[in-house]
């Protein structure tokens, strides 16, 4: 289900105007790829199918009531005005008065309910989609491009309501127009009639060449605006815009952007000239048909008795039939532009979720859960790799003892951890918590249980205590602060003048690593876990602040299961067990002191550490006497004070 994205139809419309369509060959293709069952559309209508029929009833009544108006010209002109006739001309001028009024006021009401509807199946489908993909693994985010959920989310939802409001209502009413125009048109001068299908079979013609020429121009220019919108995001986010200074990419980045633009001159200039020949052809074409019309009217061997009421109403009716007949020709190229959004959404909806909530969930009682981790023969493979990430791993992490995970970069560590809260299903074995298989568990109960740091901290663009209340938002302001203290961050938010209400901006980008991660730390320990799970957690912090923490950590451990991550082999000294991986599998547990007796792997791990603190140490001692410290500290401030 990842295949690119690519944009549909942008000039599918029910008039000239919009310019006739033809079918996209992307929608053909997602189409062939991924069909879409006419009855499945059908039952997201079915709930307003009484909406939906009012708004029929009201385009069918309108279409019909507005071919009233040329008939009241026609009486006007040969009737009322020539005989004087006062009284008439007032009931025909009210009438006028009368038909436009209703059909304006229809109007409103066709829009107000065609859009009500197409809101309203709209929030289902993205609800829908967002809760469906809410469930899905973090495979699925590291396989997908996160601008192409969005794309399907937000633009193909949003094109979707097309259906009600364009393509299912321009059919009823473009039909509905062009039958009543043309039965008006036969009924007023079948002569005039036969003239008029000579003259616009050319027209339609024309307009529709016109309109093809512009929509791949047009097609063109959307992919270029989708190139700019790109550059902008990408060149002018905080991330892209530290990468361009620090990369000095800054001028190079103005050079495409400029190159993009000067292209889209370039597309709109093509746009507005072409096919302005046939455009031009086209115009004369129109001012032809009545000239033609008059010219009928006034030769004795075609008049045959037509009325200058007659002749008038004829023109006015004659230049309306236009828009409908183009609307119908649109009818196909919308109606397949429409499914292939279908298609797209549905192609999210039918996803099946690589982690899926048990239909039968376990009911424990959270306050009653131990905490003891179990991996029984637990493998795990990437859907791209050709080695499995683990391989039979067997641990038991016993209620209220802590386990280390050290190892190589890629040993699988990450991944063992990430298994812990049920953010992958291993792809053999099981992991259980108190006995219990975790797939077993709802996702709301084991979120309950288990508090996860990571290394990647990420913050919302939100206040600080918007971003903690995300773990449990009837925290009281004391509970606040006291995970802030134990996760030695209350000095700092205390700091700053806007304290708990301070906005932490983009991706928490207003504050150094370190103290996103001491926020981060907090967020968690606020809603009080059974089991920890702490993913390299400290490892953005200095080590003094480090040591804190690791402090406070462990006081925090006391009672509960604690699984650590960490790439300072100092940080887990203390542990209960230390499980050395390497290539997915465990090659050494024991105790600190015991795998350092054994000279094995850890050993060397730890050598190769103590190796890095050394150099860590003499760099620190270089920079002794140097103010950058304090200047960063009163940069921070500084910071938070011009928020």
């Amino acid at each position: 289900m990842d295949q690119p994205l690519t944009p549909l139809n942008p000039t599918a419309g029910t008039g000239p105007s919009r310019g006739a369509a033809r079918i996209d060959p992307a929608d053909r293709a997602q189409l062939a790829e991924s069909p879409v069952e006419l009855r499945r559309v059908l039952a997201l209508f079915r709930p307003h199918r009484r909406t939906l029929a009012v708004v029929t009833a009201i385009i069918v009544a309108t279409s019909i009531i507005s071919m009233a108006q040329p008939f009241l010209v026609r009486a006007i002109i040969d009737d009322a005005l020539p005989n004087q006739d006062v009284g008439a001309l007032l009931r025909l001028v009210g009438a006028m008065v009368a038909v436009a009024a209703t059909t304006a006021a229809l109007g409103v009401v066709q829009t107000w309910q065609a859009t009500a509807v197409g809101q309203r199946v709209m929030h289902t489908l993205r609800t829908q989609v967002f809760a469906h993909l809410q469930r899905q693994s973090m495979s699925f985010f590291t396989r997908t491009r996160g601008g192409e959920v969005q794309s399907r989310l937000i633009n193909d939802v949003s094109g979707m309501q097309s259906v009600v409001t364009t393509t299912a209502t321009s059919i009823a009413s473009n039909m509905t127009t062009a039958i009543a125009t043309a039965v008006a048109m036969i009924a007023l001068s079948p002569r005039l009639s036969l003239l008029s299908l000579l003259v616009i079979p050319p027209a339609v013609y024309l307009t529709r060449r016109v309109a093809l020429i512009r929509r791949e121009i047009t097609a063109r220019k959307q992919r270029e605006l989708a190139t700019l919108h790109s550059q902008v995001e990408e060149g002018l986010s905080v991330s892209g815009v530290l990468l361009t200074k620090t990369l000095g990419a800054g001028a190079a980045a103005s050079e495409r952007f400029a190159a993009t633009s000067a292209r889209l001159i370039g597309l709109e200039l093509r746009s507005q000239l072409a096919g302005r020949w046939r455009m031009a052809t086209m115009q004369i074409v129109f001012a032809t048909i009545p000239a033609l019309i008059y010219l009928a009217g006034g030769f004795p061997a075609t008049n045959g008795g037509l009325t200058i009421g007659t002749i008038v109403a004829f023109t006015a009716l004659q230049s309306q039939v236009f828009r409908p007949l183009m609307g119908i020709l649109n009818v196909g190229a919308q109606w397949v532009s429409s499914m292939a959004l279908f298609s797209r959404i549905f192609g999210y909806l039918d996803l099946i979720a690589d982690v899926p909530e048990p239909s039968t969930p376990v009911d424990i009682t959270v306050n009653s859960v131990r905490g003891e981790v179990r991996f029984e023969k637990v493998s795990f493979a990437y859907d791209d790799s050709d080695r499995p990430a683990l391989d039979g791993i067997d641990l038991i992490v016993p209620a209220g003892t802590s386990l280390a995970l050290v190892g190589d970069t890629g040993s699988g560590k990450s991944t063992l951890a990430s298994l812990v809260s049920r953010l992958r299903d291993p792809s053999a074995g099981r992991v259980t918590i108190d006995g219990h298989d975790l797939r077993d568990l709802d996702e709301a109960t084991i979120t309950s249980i288990v508090g996860v740091v990571t290394q990647e901290t990420y913050l919302l663009h939100a206040s600080i205590r918007d971003n903690l209340l995300l773990a449990k938002p009837d925290a009281t302001d004391d509970e606040i602060w006291h995970a802030l203290r134990i996760a030695q961050a209350a000095d700092l938010v205390a700091g700053l003048p806007a304290g708990l209400d301070t906005v932490v901006g983009a991706r928490g980008h207003r504050f150094s690593g370190g103290e996103k991660q001491r926020i981060a730390i907090a967020r968690t320990l606020l809603r009080d876990p059974r089991i920890l799970v702490l993913d390299e957690a400290t490892s953005a912090l200095d080590n003094r602040t480090e040591r804190a923490l690791q402090t406070a950590l462990e006081r925090l451990a006391e009672g509960r299961t604690t699984i650590t991550i960490a790439h300072r082999l100092s940080t887990i000294e203390t542990a209960d067990q230390i499980a050395v991986l390497e290539q997915g599998r465990v090659v050494e547990i024991g105790r600190h002191r015991e795998l350092l007796a054994r000279q094995g792997r850890y050993a060397a791990l730890a050598r190769a550490s103590s190796r890095t603190r050394s150099g860590d140490r003499q760099m620190a001692t270089g920079r002794r006497g140097n103010p950058c410290g304090d200047r960063d500290e009163m940069r921070r401030l500084a910071t938070a004070a011009a928020i």
